[in-house]
């Protein structure tokens, strides 16, 4: 499993997660967005929605048609849309989400010191791989 921490220091995270969708489909995966924040949930539906190019269809968990969306919104780690990508948007890690192929953990200033605690706690974690990006300018790099 991989975890890639997002350190959002110029975007919030409604700008960034698009990104990271528009990959994760590229790669023909789909991801369930995951934040206990129901407002948040909505502004990064918004933001999938306008992505300049083309939209990004997405759905909140509960519908009626949650197995065919390339990106469910909820507020809990069950992808009923068949997503091996997780996006923990609120910065909050959960165990659950080492069940998944690929998580990103987005963090911002306010949650910057429990990404902090879940890097050490991944460090010598037997078949994951830590990664940690952050923004230059108007683009992300790799850190470590």
């Amino acid at each position: 499993m991989r975890v890639d921490f997002y350190q959002l220091s110029r975007d919030p995270v409604e700008v960034a997660l698009p990104l990271l969708a528009r990959a994760t489909l590229k790669a023909g995966e789909r991801m369930l967005v995951v934040s206990s924040d129901d407002a948040q949930l909505g502004r990064i539906g918004v933001g999938l929605w306008a992505v300049s190019d083309s939209f990004l269809a997405n759905g909140r968990a509960g519908g009626a048609h949650d197995e065919r969306q390339p990106v469910l919104l909820s507020d809990r780690l069950e992808p009923a849309n068949g997503a091996r990508f997780l996006a923990l948007a609120d910065g909050t890690w959960r165990e659950e989400a080492t069940n998944f192929a690929r998580t990103f953990l987005l963090f911002d200033d306010r949650t910057v010191e429990g990404a902090r605690g879940v890097w050490r706690q991944l460090r010598g974690r037997e078949g994951t791989e830590r990664h940690f990006w952050k923004q230059d300018g108007g683009r992300w790099i790799e850190a470590a």
